[in-house]
């Protein structure tokens, strides 16, 4: 799209910045010095020079907005109603095992609302934008979720519980319920890229339980804007503070929720 807003442009400059640093580090992977912060759960210096780079980069052009982000804390603005949602490296994991599927995932939130988010996948070249009310896009051209009507010709995406989490029950019941009706599910490990691939749709639909609002921020609005329909796992339930979704396009999003809730 040739007339992003002034955040969309400040965003999509810092997320290059800070991917260039990381294709750097990818290249030399097996180098980084790592550090564990739990099980299945990591961290390098190479997400942390990211998030340093974007915090500069968004609060230098917008000194006022509030950050909040993976691996820092909290830092509010002087204005209250504005704040970035970052994560600097989502697919953390994989990158650090050389797979090439991870992405920066930038949102920006007004009085509760995500009117602003920027994806980039840096190996593959692609940027994902979304504007409230100006559609999303993939580069330059417009995306759509899915429209296809056929259960068993859908993808569907989510991801699977690591190192004893004690949701790898629930996880298998909801597998069971769905794989036998669809073409596959896939895990790939960066919620931000399941999101913006149901938003392109390339998946017919995702769920997953446990993320962080920096997970699940930009891809949301994404989602939203190629036509799409978010919710929580459970009925009652917000995606961004219970750290759930169910995603999916206008044919699958009410087969999908029904069969990952069981209803």
């Amino acid at each position: 799209m040739s007339q992003w807003s002034a955040n969309i442009n400040v965003m999509i400059k810092a997320a290059r910045r800070a991917s260039r640093s990381l294709m750097k580090d990818f290249g030399e992977v097996d180098k980084l010095q790592v550090s564990r912060k739990g099980p299945g759960d990591f961290v390098s210096k190479a997400d942390l020079r990211a998030e340093s780079m974007l915090h500069e980069d968004l609060t230098e052009a917008r000194p006022n907005y509030g950050f909040f982000a993976e691996e820092g804390t909290e830092i509010e603005g002087d204005d209250p109603t504005r704040r970035w949602i970052i994560d600097p490296l989502d697919g953390t994991t994989n990158f650090l095992h050389g797979l090439p599927h991870w992405a920066l995932s930038l949102a920006l939130e007004h009085k509760g609302e995500i009117v602003a988010a920027v994806v980039l996948n840096p190996i593959g070249e692609e940027l994902f934008v979304a504007e409230k009310g100006k559609g999303a896009w993939l580069n330059d051209a417009r995306i759509r979720v899915s429209g296809r009507r056929d259960m068993s010709e859908a993808i569907f995406a989510t991801g699977l519980p690591f190192a004893g989490r004690e949701d790898l029950p629930n996880t298998l019941q909801e597998l069971a319920r769905v794989l036998p009706g669809c073409a596959g599910v896939r895990r790939w490990g960066a919620a931000s890229l399941d999101l913006a691939y149901v938003a392109a749709g390339r998946y017919e639909g995702y769920w997953e339980r446990r993320l962080q609002p920096w997970d699940m921020a930009a891809g949301l609005l994404l989602v939203k804007e190629a036509g799409g329909f978010t919710s929580s796992m459970r009925k009652d339930g917000v995606p961004m503070e219970d750290g759930s979704v169910i995603a999916g396009g206008t044919e699958m999003f009410d087969r999908l929720t029904k069969l990952v809730r069981n209803t």
